[in-house]
């Protein structure tokens, strides 16, 4: 194994905690089984990635109030309370990231699939954003995690060399995406578990 140089760090589910639960799970007053329905049938997860590659919050709204205008309250939740939905840091991979950050001997940069249209209220409620060498956002970039151009955009842009990198997301597949580029992948569950398995890569917070 080579000796890893770069941290590529997601973002939500890492080091922010972000939840449409906090918002709908009230607005149906705590109905999980009408709420889950709600997100596996109307605002969809692949609906909401569609605009983490760049599509307009107004545009995809209005579309989804088309095609289902008798849930049409509900969707405009989404994004008109989407600042309700994110919650706070993950402060134990927060201290990870300080130790990282800190440390001369590593290059740490963040990969997210997150609307351009959002992310800079993430930056202005979260100092920690502003430590890493960079952040590709997938909506600035009009592509998303786990197609292979944004990883390849991510090495490129940071001189990285997949071999000698991590990337740590919680999303299994777009660690199986970065994997099949030669970057080295840590599924994140918790802050505890990635101190551990950071250390199998010789890195010691």
């Amino acid at each position: 194994m080579k000796k890893i140089d770069t941290i590529i760090f997601d973002l939500g589910g890492v080091l922010i905690d972000w939840n449409p639960e906090y918002v709908y799970l009230d607005v149906f007053n705590g109905d999980r089984e009408k709420m889950q329905w709600f997100f596996d049938n109307i605002c969809t997860n692949d609906w909401n990635e569609n605009q983490d590659a760049g599509y307009p919050l107004q545009k995809a709204t209005e579309e989804r109030v088309a095609l289902f205008p008798e849930h049409e309250e509900l969707i405009r939740i989404f994004y008109g309370r989407w600042e309700e939905m994110l919650g706070e840091a993950i402060d134990g991979t927060v201290a990870i990231l300080k130790s990282l950050i800190e440390n001369p001997n590593y290059k740490v940069v963040a990969l997210t699939n997150w609307s351009h249209e959002t992310f800079p209220v993430a930056l202005e409620r979260f100092e920690f954003l502003h430590w890493f060498e960079g952040i590709i956002v997938s909506g600035d970039e009009k592509t998303r995690k786990p197609f292979p151009e944004i990883y390849k955009l991510t090495l490129d842009r940071f001189n990285i060399i997949a071999e000698k990198s991590i990337f740590i997301d919680d999303n299994l597949r777009n660690i199986e995406s970065a994997n099949a580029l030669g970057i080295n992948g840590i599924h994140f569950e918790s802050s505890n578990a990635l101190l551990n398995q950071l250390k199998t890569y010789s890195i010691t917070i």
